[in-house]
């Protein structure tokens, strides 16, 4: 490596074992490898399997990206597959602390003893633990938030009880933002007294406890798309935003076949092919959201009444879920022959890249909104609950690129086919879907501008990565 002041840094990154937790993180590593660290990815041996078989990684190899290296490490959870813990967030989550908490110590002592020190660990919400590692062993740590500044800021100030949130004796207040007001089925709603999953609430509120312990909080945002917030959450915490991370050109042109996926993607990017530009609705609910079936059959029939073109990644639910996979209503793919296609999983970035879609139909995960928004693609907003919730909202009175079409599932409501049929056509043709077109495409100029070369989230790497040097120096 030559001398000692050649030598890259080492940047452990320990990430939560979900798909929408996993990809943003990877994302970032790509980055900060393509610039020159050594970073080693640490999650668990049951997602890495499924990261192993979905795609082309092996661990415990360092892979050239960019100007440094990326390596995967997989830590044993120590639950057998079957495991009733697995279906309970809670005692997954006591679980993971207990062994990962050994395992990324042992870790930080095994490099340390090979003259490898690592000089910083990341970590995503959901493990706010690992800071507490970083600390014990005198090492900075920053926090890889996953959501939006805007959601941050939420939870910031939640957290702090600076402006009043829905509480049991008043739950449908308004919440007030920087520069905007939510109401109370729009803040995420693992903050509302009413939230089916109050546990999500309260892990995402353990990573505010311990924020003092990381130095930065980076975020997979730019400045140009949510400006106020971060300069609003600057006051507080340093937050960097290093955003869109997937569009990091120097990252991807080196490791684009490093990938996160737990699923092998069907193939999509033929049958786009032969369609015509701007003609397909792509439909897509993330990794995890499993809509009800009575749903399911209003949007088929939404879709057979427009008419539109349509790619639709209809997801088997997961094993813990305990769901029935979702069925189609009968004669629906002799209807839609050569007009539909029904995959399991699709290359979301590709797809959304594809010049043949012309909008998404989305739950509002924030890694999906941000690849929309990068790619210039509009969306139909269909949240089921957490920051989804908000991420609609500013999707479609904020950012201005959507159409309001579900609600969450909170709210308990079914949205009917002739909704459906009437804001898939309002998304795809005439004035609506050309403003939507225009506000995207303005949104994805900008995003370009901010990972290139001295851009607002390139730069923000750049000094990112020089505070974790100075720190380095400070140490010897």
């Amino acid at each position: 490596m030559g001398s000692e002041s050649e030598s890259p840094v080492h940047i452990l990154l320990v990430s939560y074992p979900a798909q929408g937790h996993i990809n943003p993180l990877l994302r970032l590593g790509k980055c900060l490898a393509a610039k020159g660290s050594f970073v080693i990815f640490v999650t668990t041996e049951k997602a890495g399997k499924d990261m192993r078989s979905a795609n082309n990684i092996t661990d415990k190899s360092a892979t050239p990206v960019g100007d440094g290296f990326l390596m995967f490490e997989f830590f044993e959870d120590g639950l057998a597959d079957d495991d009733p813990a697995r279906a309970s967030l809670s005692d997954y989550s006591a679980q993971l602390e207990l062994v990962g908490k050994q395992h990324v110590s042992q870790m930080i002592k095994n490099h340390a003893g090979s003259n490898t020190p690592i000089s910083c660990v990341i970590n995503n919400p959901f493990l706010p633990w690992v800071c507490d590692v970083a600390a014990e062993h005198g090492i900075p740590s920053a926090l890889m938030w996953i959501q939006s500044s805007a959601v941050f800021t939420a939870y910031y100030n939640y957290f702090h009880k600076l402006v009043r949130f829905p509480s049991d004796a008043e739950p449908y207040i308004d919440v007030q933002l920087p520069s905007l007001v939510l109401k109370y089925n729009e803040i995420p709603d693992f903050l509302h007294p009413f939230s089916p999953y109050p546990f999500l609430g309260t892990l995402i509120l353990e990573q505010f406890k311990n924020l003092s312990k990381a130095f930065c909080v980076l975020v997979d945002t730019y400045e140009e798309l949510e400006r106020d917030f971060i300069d609003h959450v600057s006051k507080f915490v340093l937050m960097r935003p290093v955003g869109p991370l997937f569009k990091n050109q120097k990252a991807t042109a080196t490791s684009n076949n490093i990938r996160g996926d737990f699923v092998k993607s069907d193939d999509c990017i033929e049958w786009l092919n032969s369609r015509s530009p701007a003609s397909v609705v792509y439909i897509s609910f993330g990794s995890i959201v499993h809509l009800p079936q009575e749903q399911v059959d209003e949007i088929a029939y939404g879709l057979l009444s427009s008419k539109v073109s349509f790619l639709w990644v209809l997801k088997p639910p997961l094993k813990d879920m305990g769901r029935a996979p979702h069925v189609l209503p009968d004669g629906f793919f002799e209807e839609t022959s050569g007009k539909g296609k029904v995959v399991q999983w699709s290359p979301q970035e590709e797809v959304l890249a594809h010049p043949s879609v012309a909008c998404f139909l989305t739950h509002c995960g924030w890694n999906s909104s941000m690849e929309a928004l990068t790619l210039g693609v509009p969306m139909l907003t269909f949240p089921a609950w957490g920051d989804q919730v908000t991420n609609a909202k500013f999707l479609v009175d904020v950012f201005g690129v959507g159409i309001r079409l579900g609600y969450s599932q909170a709210e308990n409501k079914v949205v009917n086919r002739d909704e459906v049929k009437k804001c898939l056509l309002e998304a795809t043709v005439g004035p609506k879907a050309e403003e939507l077109k225009q506000n995207a495409l303005k949104w994805k100029k900008a995003a370009e501008a901010a990972v290139a070369v001295g851009g607002s989230s390139d730069r923000h790497l750049d000094e990112f990565i020089a505070d974790i040097k100075k720190r380095d120096a400070v140490k010897f």
